[in-house]
């Protein structure tokens, strides 16, 4: 099994969904993670259609819609105003033209989801406390180098590892990413805590200047994710650093008191200073191939990132299989299938950030003009690129199959 199988660098969402990917086309694979268990720090995630597109291919669709909480709309708020600039209705016009639902999950819960397949399956092996340094090829193989001092051998070396990944520092060797200057606070509201009048079955963004606000219903509507963003300059990467409830207020002062009101709820507040790269070409280098956040890091303002890694490993899964035998051709030909689409989500999430979420003024006055002027129809084919594709289409057109109901959600208000 070491001559044929292929090693992944970064037990993530990405190294996970890889793996699956593999099994389900008869390939086995290693999974190496740096940390010392398996698990993900963070609470929401929000799944475009395209992610369960993805989950169907994994195997995984089922468990993942079992875990989901399926939302009614996607909401643009004026944080200046507090008035509804927008919406994006996601009922059954909105499924039935995508083929899948819309819905949030606790990052947890996905990770679980994609890591029970993974246990359960014998073409998958898990290994922890082990960090990929490097590695060195040949004609016929990979060998990765870890930071005990083993080494591991297989037919492939997938890097999966991430914003930091080592596997691109020595595939590119283009230094740090590139460090936003926008500080994002994480927190989760018992849904008992949450405003009652802003208790939506949403996914409700307020936009203001130079910051944002967004909250979404999780677990079975027992909490409320809550993420706000404040573009402070910050010179330095951050991540997961605990901070008081008066510096993550400090940035939102000049917003609406109805907007301000949902932040006073949050606590146990965690900092993280967002982080990007610009596109790149070049993912391979011969039998090495970059994936997820380690090959196209991108800003949060898509909601794609974990989306984007399970669409990487759907065609990776898909260029191994098509071309048995060549790893080489088959990683050029995944990377060709991906390079174009995540670097449209790489750029597109800059501009969102600077003309949907932060602008002030003229500009802001603009985007509610613009916004308020789309209907239904409009919106959405302005997705369909995003959300009619699952890894192998580019995202050029639908992908055909059933349409899967989401069950019933409670509502609490909205």
């Amino acid at each position: 099994m070491t001559k044929t199988r292929i090693l992944i660098a970064g037990g993530g969402i990405g190294g996970l969904a890889t793996a699956l990917g593999l099994a389900r086309r008869g390939v086995p694979s290693l999974v190496m993670e740096k940390a010392p268990q398996l698990g993900e720090i963070g609470a929401g995630i929000q799944l475009g259609p395209n992610a369960f597109h993805s989950f169907d291919a994994l195997g995984v669709g089922d468990a993942a819609r079992a875990m989901a909480v399926y939302i009614d709309r996607l909401r643009l708020m004026d944080a200046i105003s507090g008035e509804e600039i927008t919406h994006i209705r996601l009922d059954e016009p909105f499924r039935q033209r995508f083929g899948n639902p819309y819905a949030v999950i606790h990052r947890g819960d996905l990770y679980g989801v994609l890591l029970r397949a993974c246990e359960a399956n014998p073409l998958v092996a898990l290994r922890t406390s082990s960090e990929v340094l490097g590695y060195d090829q040949d004609e016929s193989g990979v060998t990765a180098r870890l930071a005990n001092g083993e080494t591991e051998r297989g037919a492939a070396l997938i890097g999966a590892d991430g914003l930091w990944s080592n596997v691109r520092k020595q595939l590119l060797g283009d230094g740090r990413p590139r460090v936003s200057g926008h500080t994002t606070y994480r927190s989760v509201i018992p849904t008992e805590q949450m405003p009652e009048d802003l208790r939506w079955n949403a996914a409700t963004l307020w936009a203001g200047p130079k910051c944002h606000i967004v909250h979404y219903p999780l677990s079975g509507w027992k909490v409320f994710n809550l993420v706000v963003t404040y573009h402070n300059d910050a010179p330095e990467p951050v991540a997961g650093k605990p901070v008081s409830a008066e510096e993550v207020m400090a940035g939102f002062t000049h917003v609406h008191e109805r907007a301000q009101k949902i932040i006073r709820h949050g606590s146990g507040w965690k900092l993280w200073v967002l982080c990007d790269r610009d596109p790149v070409e070049r993912w391979t280098d011969g039998r090495v191939a970059l994936l997820g956040d380690a090959a196209h890091p991108q800003l949060q303002y898509f909601a794609q990132g974990a989306c984007m890694a399970m669409e990487d490993a759907v065609a990776l899964a898909h260029c191994v299989d098509a071309h048995p035998g060549d790893m080489e051709t088959a990683l050029n030909a995944y990377r060709d299938l991906r390079v174009l689409r995540t670097a449209r989500i790489q750029l597109q999430s800059r501009a969102i950030g600077e003309h949907i979420y932060h602008p002030a003024g003229a500009h802001a006055a603009l985007r509610n003009t613009i916004m308020r002027s789309y209907t239904s129809r409009d919106w959405y084919d302005a997705v369909e690129w995003l959300y009619g594709g699952n890894g192998l289409s580019g995202g050029a057109g639908a992908v055909g199959g059933k349409v899967h109901e989401a069950p019933d959600t409670p509502r609490l208000a909205g």
